[in-house]
């Protein structure tokens, strides 16, 4: 059976932040503040198409490696919105480490792997290695 820790606020946050436009605050079973971007995956003609949204997240704070035919990308995110008014003032941070990995498929060109990050948006291409045909070659019996 798995236990879990109750938390009789996580509705009340969930439901906060979509209200308020808030970055989502997910949370482990410790209850430290945990970032999970969002993956797509696609896959094209020449390359496979990894796009992972980092909004907030800079260039220079993402890792990309390649290990034991995974690529792992990981980095850490820090966000501070200050908003100041005649008669308040308010902070919010947001932050967190993160860390997704895939499986490489066979066919995938590992010296060749490139990646762009813009907008908050980081595209890792996978190009796929040319796999030449072998042609049936008839040997002639003695």
């Amino acid at each position: 059976m798995l236990v879990t820790r109750f938390n009789p606020y996580k509705e009340l946050k969930e439901l906060e932040s979509r209200l308020f436009n808030y970055y989502p605050a997910e949370s482990d079973e410790s209850g430290i503040s945990a970032f999970k971007p969002t993956v797509s995956t696609r896959e094209g003609e020449f390359a496979y198409h990894v796009e992972v949204d980092l909004p907030g997240v800079k260039k220079e704070d993402i890792s990309i490696d390649v290990k034991d035919n995974q690529i792992v990308i990981s980095g850490e995110r820090s966000f501070k919105e200050e908003r100041q008014e005649k008669d308040y003032y308010k902070v919010e941070s947001s932050y967190g480490k993160f860390q997704r990995s895939f499986a490489l498929p066979e066919n995938v060109d590992v010296e060749n792997i490139e990646a762009s990050s813009e907008n908050g948006v980081l595209e890792v291409v996978l190009p796929k290695l040319k796999i030449e045909k072998a042609e049936v070659k008839k040997i002639a019996v003695k």
